[in-house]
């Protein structure tokens, strides 16, 4: 079985969950003998042929030209991150097609695929949905733009049995490459526009993802709660919604060694630091246990649009040395804040599933997460906290950093649970969906 894999993130191009998640899903799904043609947003026309679970770290790559391939091939590079910059994964995807090609997007697509005697009314709704939501002069537009009018390419040189498309940004992608092809499509929902504005967000968003999950054969929800979400919001039909939790999976090299930073008790929030990961209930939890316990740090590891106002406001509220800011961390940083952390928090006011606090707890870091988020539904050595009782969350951490014993003993416990949540489970689902889909599209009547 052989799939068309289209997803914005991918190790090394990650920028939260979701680059974690597909990397988890892949390597799980080659280990169960499925080949995986990947697509990510790259300045170079290329694609990332998926056969043996150690591609996911060495990521091989096809240039669809093959002249481009032949000299590429010629190149020696010294190391991995020096090919990959040759092809064009940067820390964020680019942009890089002329604004004169953006603006011809809608109507050259409308044109060449959905203007045809065989497309039903329904699926020339949706894609009018589709194309007329995805218009804009926003960097992130664009490059969504860029990457769908790629997936022409990619839908008619490769062969592939099903369809795969991650979150909103490839929804469009994955909707054209089903046109072409006719083959069935699968979208993966891992938070939607609701989840990611913790509330009413972008209205062009909320209408690709209807149209993505509407025209697909199938929903992947990652959890109970994102169901619910797609269901009541966007009333996609619940026939063809299956939900799958996230797992994960330290890799084997890590070092879970603890590194102290502090002498007191350190706090961790890790994460995009936006109004969906609820940072500032976190400062507000911050200033109320710091004032019984002002030999605790509180460390916030990430950046994202409340960075600024959440340095300000602790600033206001004289938090100094107490209350501190990484920045961006890559993977290694990432690790090392871990090893350092004795309590991790994560107070999201719409969490579809949450890989962090299960990372925390494979470190054995005694974890609190918000009853709002689909990790909540599998894990039970974690505390579970609605994320506006900011009462209950500093009597919380004033609990466990009086308790240590307590804290270890809940890391410990949930260090156990969380190696038992591995990605083999939900990679046999996802598989046994791709063989029932591939089951009804044989039987289906082919006009």
């Amino acid at each position: 079985m052989k799939i068309l894999m289209f997803t914005w993130e991918f190790p090394p191009l990650i920028s939260g969950g979701l680059g974690m998640a597909c990397y988890g899903m892949v390597k799980a799904l080659l280990a169960q003998g499925i080949k995986i043609d990947l697509v990510l947003p790259t300045k170079e026309l290329v694609y990332f042929p998926m056969r043996e679970e150690s591609d996911v770290d060495t990521l091989p790559v096809i240039f669809l030209d093959p002249l481009m391939h032949k000299e590429y091939s010629r190149h020696k590079f010294e190391t991995i991150n020096e090919r990959l910059e040759y092809i064009g994964i940067t820390s964020q995807p680019q942009s890089y097609f002329s604004l004169k090609e953006i603006r011809q997007y809608a109507a050259s697509v409308k044109k060449h695929y959905w203007l045809s005697e065989v497309v039903t009314d329904e699926e020339q709704d949706l894609w009018d949905e589709m194309t007329t939501n995805l218009i804009g002069d926003e960097d992130l537009i664009r490059k969504v733009q860029e990457y769908t009018l790629r997936a022409d390419r990619f839908a008619r040189t490769l062969d592939y049995d099903l369809i795969h498309s991650h979150d909103w940004l490839t929804y469009p992608s994955g909707m054209l490459a089903k046109q072409i092809s006719k083959k069935p499509l699968v979208v993966h929902i891992h938070a939607t526009e609701f989840d990611r504005a913790g509330g009413p967000g972008d209205e062009r968003v909320h209408k690709i993802e209807h149209a993505g999950m509407t025209y697909a054969d199938k929903v992947i929800a990652v959890s109970k709660y994102t169901a619910q979400m797609i269901m009541s919001r966007y009333r996609i039909d619940t026939g063809k919604i299956r939900i799958i939790h996230n797992a994960f999976s330290l890799p084997v090299d890590t070092v879970l060694t603890q590194e102290r930073i502090f002498k007191g008790p350190t706090v961790l929030f890790l994460g995009r630091v936006t109004l969906q990961k609820g940072p500032d209930y976190f400062l507000d939890v911050a200033d109320r246990v710091l004032k019984v316990h002002p030999e605790a740090r509180f460390i916030i590891a990430g950046t994202g649009d409340m960075s600024r106002h959440l340095l300000r406001k602790s600033a206001a509220m004289r938090l100094k040395n107490r209350f501190l800011f990484t920045g961006f961390l890559n993977r290694k940083q990432v690790e090392s804040i871990l090893r350092a952390a004795d309590i991790y928090v994560l107070p999201s006011v719409s969490e579809p599933f949450g890989i962090s606090p299960l990372e925390a707890m494979a470190f054995g870091i005694t974890s609190i997460i918000s009853k709002q988020s689909g990790v909540a539904e599998v894990v039970n050595h974690a505390f579970k906290i609605d994320y506006w009782d900011i009462d209950l969350w500093a009597e919380t951490i004033n609990h466990l950093i009086e308790n240590p014993e307590k804290r270890i003993k809940m890391g410990i416990e949930g260090m156990q649970e969380v190696n038992r949540i591995q990605w083999d489970e939900a990679a046999e689902k996802i598989r046994h969906l791709y063989s029932t889909m591939l089951a009804e599209y044989i039987r289906r009547p082919k006009n």
